[in-house]
């Protein structure tokens, strides 16, 4: 693909660290904007754009915005992609919209929540009219309490009048739960996904939602080898009894199951750890301890902090990168800022295999319009 061959291309709100847009990308998309008001998760955006060989075409042409996406306006703040936009020419919108207003662990306030961005990317569907919109949420977004809010969203694309440029509104296609294991991520991470497509993309195509498509992988699959790694400068000399211990006992457990949901925690609360009290219950049975995350090894070497982070009575804790696997993010892309930082980006992130697969499920049908078109 040339810089100038823009494929099927995408615009993204609330891209995070780049969970859904690795996905995304995997599953043929080209990012014409990330837009992220972190500057962390947006420095992280620019910094594996910039060093990756796959991701080329998005160092000439994708736009990645630190900035608030209710003030973002394509006409106005594309600059990379400028001659690239077109309303009406994009073919999709997708976001992880902000999930504290459904979350079954906060107060749920939906609508009421100041953070409920759904009104946000429903306006942006108006405005760039894209060929699909794919929004993604929690779980407890599907809760009953939320019915008449979900049958307001869904109105709100499928009431959409054909504009000035004969351009129609959407039909929902799905709106359902995913379950992140089994997609291949070492986790549960349950999420409410929407699809919809533009209704003269749409017409007599049929979409079908993705399949489960991989076996269960379990934590001690997923961490065996970085494990090792954090382990392996203590397996000589005098702690090398209880650090093959460690090993062992973490091993033992963590064969058991997946992880239980990764939660990226809440700047108003001080530092990073593994969730609530049921959380680290989980976590614990896993032969991880929940209590904070880990120091990375400095240069290979130990990071000095292993009484706390490795050698500790409730078993190691993570470390970022850990985190990162079990969020199913490749081991290529590096995460800015010190470690809460870090971990805020991963736990907050939808794991990049669940995006790859709705994305490949949407690029079916928008291929099919296309060939279509050609076709005439």
């Amino acid at each position: 693909m040339t810089e100038t061959d823009q494929g099927y291309t995408s615009i993204e709100i609330c891209a995070g660290a780049g969970g859904q847009a690795i996905g995304l990308h995997m599953a043929g998309f080209r990012h014409l904007a990330l837009i992220e008001i972190d500057k962390y998760a947006a420095a992280t955006l620019r910094e594996n754009i910039e060093v990756h060989p796959k991701w080329d075409w998005e160092r000439a042409n994708c736009d990645v915005l630190c900035q608030d996406v209710v003030e973002f306006d394509p006409a106005r703040d594309l600059v990379k992609s400028a001659g690239l936009y077109k309303r009406g020419e994009v073919d999709l919108l997708a976001g992880g919209v902000p999930c504290p207003p459904f979350s079954h662990a906060g107060k749920q306030l939906g609508e009421d929540d100041e953070r409920d961005l759904f009104p946000r990317i429903l306006e942006l569907a108006e405005l760039i009219r894209p060929r699909a919109v794919m929004i993604e949420n929690v779980r407890g977004l599907m809760d009953p309490k939320f019915d008449d809010y979900r049958t307001r969203i869904r109105a709100s694309l499928e009431g959409m009048e054909t504009d000035e440029d004969g351009l129609p509104g959407y039909e929902v296609v799905a709106w359902k739960v995913y379950e992140a294991e089994q997609f291949g991520v070492p986790q549960l991470r349950p999420r409410s996904i929407l699809v919809a497509f533009r209704k003269d993309v749409l017409r007599d195509l049929k979409y079908e939602s993705p399949s489960p498509n991989a076996e269960t992988v379990s934590v001690y699959d997923a961490l065996k080898d970085t494990m090792q790694d954090r382990i392996a400068p203590f397996l000589k000399g005098a702690k090398a009894v209880e650090a093959q211990k460690v090993f062992d006992d973490w091993a033992d457990k963590a064969k058991k199951g997946v992880a239980p949901t990764l939660v990226g925690g809440s700047k108003k609360h001080g530092g990073a750890d593994l969730g609530p009290s049921r959380a680290k219950d989980a976590w614990k049975k896993l032969g991880v301890s929940g209590l904070g995350v880990a120091n990375a090894p400095v240069g290979g070497q130990p990071s000095g902090t292993e009484n706390r982070d490795l050698f500790r009575p409730g078993g190691p804790m993570l470390t970022v990168r850990q985190a990162a696997i079990i969020q199913g993010f490749p081991m290529y892309w590096e995460f800015t800022g010190g470690k809460t930082a870090q971990y805020r980006q991963v736990g907050n992130a939808f794991p990049p295999p669940v995006a790859q697969a709705i994305g490949e499920s949407i690029m079916e049908v928008l291929k099919a319009d296309r060939n279509r078109t050609v076709s005439q």
